[in-house]
């Protein structure tokens, strides 16, 4: 059966990008019954990486990213969430694909190149970003998943992941597992937009709808979102391409959202139309969008202010799914270092 590897950096609460990206996917895979382990990783060692001079903020935030997981349905009966700066076997693993791949090659990444240009590192790259591939090589070789969700943007990485595994089994023994990428089923869902047109949503931009938001807070950021800067007038025809509050539309409304709470309309194809031709104004499809939103918020947010009430049992449950990961780990990195000849004292020298 299949193993999955997914995960967050902790560098913020989790927002509607994430949900409907990621995490949704994951607790369904999770019911699913169909996947022999889920692997669900707070990658704190990786948020360091470009927030080493503010720890607190990625420490606090730890709790913040599991209470979302947990809010949203991920179980830690059936997925394992664990930390990752608790597993030192990862930073082993690292150390070791190292020597597996080239500077030329990491500067070739393109997900590494836009990164780099988004965070204005120039010639001041951190090493332990810069090398953040072979890190994420190592957090999904570790636990030998096969199936990693995730975004278009992150199909370069995983890319290097398998050259990595390649090199290992092709130089050493064939031990590690090439893994595939999952893309989201719904397009759309890839890569949701920000509040304000931006091509992606974003906590550094501050454009972004989150988990936690109360509702007064979803509804006034709705009622802010960009649209299509032509439609002036209500009678004015609209553009439904490229505007945010139909993109989210798409990816959230279903056809029993207009019975409950816009009956003039079958479907979001007759939405559009009528958009498209005019004489549909944006606060009408505004608020149609703030009634779908609360109603699929309303229970995640209460749930996480339930949650929120004991952070000790958060962290035990990390402690305990930690504590699991790090077992597994260790049995690859021992498997690892064998295929290398350099468990010595296992051994011994003349082996």
């Amino acid at each position: 059966m299949d193993i999955i590897l997914t995960g967050d950096r902790p560098t913020g609460k989790l927002h509607l990008g994430h949900y409907v990206g990621s995490l949704k996917r994951r607790v369904e895979m999770q019911n699913s019954g169909k996947y022999k382990d889920i692997y669900i990783m707070i990658a704190d060692a990786q948020a360091l990486t470009d927030n080493a001079d503010d720890i607190n903020k990625v420490r606090s935030n730890i709790a913040e990213v599991a209470l979302d997981y947990l809010a949203c349905g991920l179980n830690p009966q059936k997925s394992t969430i664990y930390i990752q700066s608790q597993i030192p076997e990862l930073c082993e693993l690292s150390f070791y694909y190292m020597n597996l791949v080239t500077v030329s090659r990491l500067q070739r990444n393109p997900t590494v190149k836009t990164e780099i240009q988004m965070r204005n590192f120039h010639q001041s790259i951190p090493v332990g970003f810069f090398t953040y591939p072979i890190s994420q090589a190592a957090d999904i070789t570790a636990f030998k998943a096969n199936l990693v969700p995730v975004g278009e943007d992150q199909l370069p990485m995983i890319e290097q992941t398998r050259e990595i595994v390649r090199s290992f089994n092709t130089l050493y023994q064939e031990v590690l597992v090439e893994p595939k990428a999952v893309l989201p089923e719904n397009s759309t869902c890839s890569r949701l937009p920000g509040l304000d047109g931006a091509a992606k949503m974003s906590k550094s931009l501050g454009n972004c709808i989150y988990l936690s938001d109360s509702a007064d807070e979803i509804k006034k950021k709705i009622q802010s979102m960009f649209t299509d800067p032509t439609h002036l007038r209500v009678q004015d025809p609209g553009h439904t391409e490229n505007n945010p509050v139909f993109i989210y539309l798409d990816a959230f409304c279903r056809d029993e959202h207009f019975a409950a709470f816009l009956p003039a309309y079958q479907n979001l194809d007759e939405l559009k139309a009528h958009y498209q031709r005019g004489g549909l104004g944006d606060m009408v499809v505004k608020r149609f969008l703030n009634e779908i939103l609360q109603n699929e918020l309303r229970p995640i947010r209460e749930r996480r202010e339930e949650l929120a009430q004991d952070l000790g049992e958060i962290f035990q449950m990390l402690k305990i799914g930690s504590e699991k990961a790090q077992k597994v780990a260790a049995q690859t990195l021992d498997e690892v270092k064998t295929a290398m000849g350099i468990n010595y004292f296992r051994h011994g020298f003349g082996d």
